[in-house]
């Protein structure tokens, strides 16, 4: 494991220090689950992005197929 300083304003370390002993746990392994917890969120956040574009993407496509399928059943023999 690495070690890195972390420079925090008084409130915010007052305030991870009171919910770290709420918890019970110590103020470093409270302040590594926040930083597990942001990554998650990041992480599927760009997930959901991924999946929108390429919805987006099928989208267009799909309608192309879709108009083509309509096309036909307004004239089967086309």
């Amino acid at each position: 494991m690495k070690t890195i300083s972390l420079n925090l304003p008084e409130d915010v370390l007052a305030a991870s220090s009171k919910a770290a002993n709420a918890l019970r746990l110590s103020r470093a392994a409270y302040i590594r689950q926040a930083v597990e917890r942001m990554n998650r969120e990041i992480e599927m956040r760009q997930r959901a992005e991924r999946m929108a574009q390429a919805s987006r993407k099928c989208r267009g496509e799909s309608m192309r197929v879709n108009a083509e399928f309509a096309a036909i059943e307004r004239d089967p023999d086309a």
